[in-house]
């Protein structure tokens, strides 16, 4: 413990939640450019070279989606037991064999044997356990913080070009047995970053000052008004988030999964060409990510929520029947502001609503629905191209779904403290 102790007493340029996040940014980075975004361009060369049918290489990606669905509950009780470090480590070198062990299939069973050991690692060390962390280190700054933290899969986005570059020159066992290492040699260094509370190491959310009492008068604890899991899942407001962000998932994973592989069959673009639509996608998903944290610290998150779903629902349609360079750009450009706009929103709204207390179990069973976006998207537009030939039906009826999702966050409001936090409530001393 003393080699993880801060020095109190001396003063401190930067809080130390922003190295949280810096972390957090770049082991989000690590998982966007070597899986995440760089799937479509795995999907072409290995249904090339086997013959596998879309929907069936869908359900590969869907493993990822599944394995951290079941996981979640599990994975935010090991984050509150064990802390981020131990569960980040234990992720990431799962993570790493699971690309090396991808570097040796010869069938579709072990294709989805790697991608259970890769779904299980990522899950790990990835989405939940970072962003569980990185939302206890803040308050005020919350979504902010969330939002630079998530440009990192953004930012691995930008890479994708270079992944396809190694894909087709050096091939996709090469390349992915490759990953594995760089997960080991650049990830497990950053752990030690990632640390569970401010409060563990003398410090209070944003680096304010931490009074126990205020002109001698006894403070109620902030995390007084916190929820419990089971208590979270009470409120209606738990299910309406939940069920907002499995459905804005639809799309995001049906785009992650066949983005490349549409513009490809549909634009008969280059694999380069395709990844590099990618990049511009991610790229602007950037801004939304830092402009959606800013907003998102200072207006209401359902109403940027709201209206990000009825982005992408725009946006899916138009990648759907573009028939110009000019316009797939466009409609890539709006995807992304309105991922990386509402990305954020996600983990901040629920930290805002429930507290810190038991925020990653709270995240954890919230990934049991939000899972059904992300596994349903890439399957249901995958079987659609293989039926009809394109995937512009697909598209149509998973932005459709997305659209109506709107309705969720609109609804979602902030539900009342629980009520034995008034049954608990300390009297001050007004004399």
């Amino acid at each position: 413990m003393a080699s993880e102790d801060i020095d109190r007493k001396s003063p401190q340029r930067l809080f130390y939640g922003w190295w949280v996040v810096a972390g957090a940014l770049m082991l989000q980075m690590l998982q966007g450019a070597l899986l995440f975004q760089a799937f479509g361009a795995y999907f072409v060369q290995l249904q090339a070279e086997f013959g596998w049918s879309r929907a069936s290489l869908s359900w590969s990606f869907s493993l990822l989606r599944v394995e951290s669905g079941l996981l979640g509950p599990l994975q935010g009780w090991m984050i509150e037991r064990f802390g981020p470090r131990m569960v980040l480590a234990v992720g990431l070198v799962i993570f790493a064999l699971g690309f090396m062990y991808l570097s040796t299939i010869d069938s579709l069973f072990t294709f989805y044997l790697a991608f259970v050991v890769i779904a299980i690692g990522s899950s790990l060390g990835g989405f939940l356990t970072l962003f569980v962390t990185v939302a206890n280190w803040f308050e005020k700054n919350r979504a902010t913080a969330l939002g630079i933290a998530a440009t990192g899969v953004s930012i691995g986005g930008m890479i994708v070009p270079l992944v396809a570059y190694a894909l087709t020159t050096y091939g996709w066992r090469s390349t992915a047995f490759a990953s594995g290492w760089i997960i080991l040699g650049v990830g497990l260094p950053l752990v030690p970053l990632m640390r569970s509370t401010p409060e563990r190491y003398g410090m209070l959310p944003d680096g304010a000052p931490r009074p126990d009492t205020v002109d001698g008068k006894q403070t109620v604890s902030a995390s007084d008004g916190d929820f419990t899991a089971k208590e979270a899942m009470k409120t209606s407001a738990f299910w309406l988030i939940s069920f907002g962000h499995g459905s804005a998932l639809l799309v995001v994973g049906a785009l992650m999964v066949h983005l490349i592989p549409h513009l490809v069959d549909r634009m008969d673009m280059s694999l380069g060409s395709a990844a590099l639509v990618v990049t511009v996608m991610t790229t602007t998903s950037i801004f939304g990510q830092v402009g959606g944290g800013f907003l998102g610290d200072r207006m209401d998150k359902r109403l940027i929520s709201a209206a990000c779903m009825l982005a992408h629902t725009v946006a899916l349609i138009g990648i759907a029947y573009a028939s110009s360079l000019l316009l797939i750009y466009v409609f890539a450009v709006i995807h992304g502001l309105a991922w990386g706009t509402r990305g954020p929103l996600m983990g901040a709204i629920r930290a805002d609503y429930f507290g810190r207390k038991s925020l990653p179990t709270i995240m954890g069973f919230s990934s049991l629905i939000i899972t059904v976006g992300n596994v349903v998207g890439p399957v249901f537009a995958g079987f659609m191209a293989d039926w009809q030939g394109d995937y512009q039906m697909g598209f149509v009826i998973l932005a459709v779904l997305t659209g109506l999702g709107t309705v969720f966050f609109l609804a979602a409001k902030k539900p009342a403290p629980p009520p034995r936090v008034i049954a608990q409530r300390p009297t001050v001393d007004e004399g």
